[in-house]
């Protein structure tokens, strides 16, 4: 799933909030995550893991900056790479697919893109993908946000920080609604065991 591109997002919180809000929530609903970052160079974890308690639901990252490493190590199709760089929705996609499978997560988190100053691949400055994957999902059923950000380096990094932590903050609530709306099962009374019996 891709959803619409979004621009420079409010300033709405400040990255240690949104941090601490997602973590509780993910602490809430009994998952864990991982990131496999790129452009942030591992500043989605550092926000993360400044969160007192946050070893409960992290459980590691990789800084996959290189485009080969994002094959390597993360398990993206290095055809993928080779043709369209590392600068896509798929490779985003696969990504967090990968951090996810590698860090034993019940989320993964992904991004990449172009913070600047020049651009890369055909890509403009502020071209980013953010990603989050649920545990076994196939690439294409990973929520991906394409993003086209404004500002200096700096400025993009961190707007991407807080666009990863605002899309992961929205599949776990996901994950919490259709977990509530789920069918329990309800297993068969002993009453209507006995009244089988008796029926024989």
């Amino acid at each position: 799933m891709t959803s619409p591109p979004a621009h420079e997002p409010a300033a709405a919180e400040s990255p240690h909030d949104a941090a601490e809000r997602t973590l509780g929530a993910l602490r809430e609903a009994g998952l864990t995550v991982a990131s496999a970052e790129s452009l942030t160079g591992g500043l989605v974890t550092a926000t993360l893991t400044d969160v007192p308690g946050a070893s409960t639901v992290v459980r590691g990252g990789v800084i996959s900056y290189a485009t080969d490493l994002k094959a390597q190590v993360l398990g993206v199709d290095a055809q993928l790479l080779a043709e369209g760089g590392a600068v896509q929705a798929e490779v985003a996609r696969q990504m967090a697919v990968g951090v996810c499978r590698l860090c034993s997560s019940d989320l993964g988190l992904a991004t990449t893109g172009v913070a600047g100053p020049d651009a890369q691949d055909g890509h403009a400055v502020g071209t980013v993908f953010v990603a989050v994957a649920r545990r076994g999902q196939a690439p294409e059923q990973v929520e991906v946000r394409p993003l086209v950000l404004l500002g200096d380096r700096q400025q993009i990094r961190r707007q991407t920080v807080a666009a990863a932590l605002g899309l992961l903050s929205e599949v776990v609530a996901d994950v919490v609604a259709e977990t509530a709306a789920a069918p329990s099962e309800t297993p068969a009374t002993a009453g209507t065991e006995d009244s089988g019996s008796s029926a024989r």
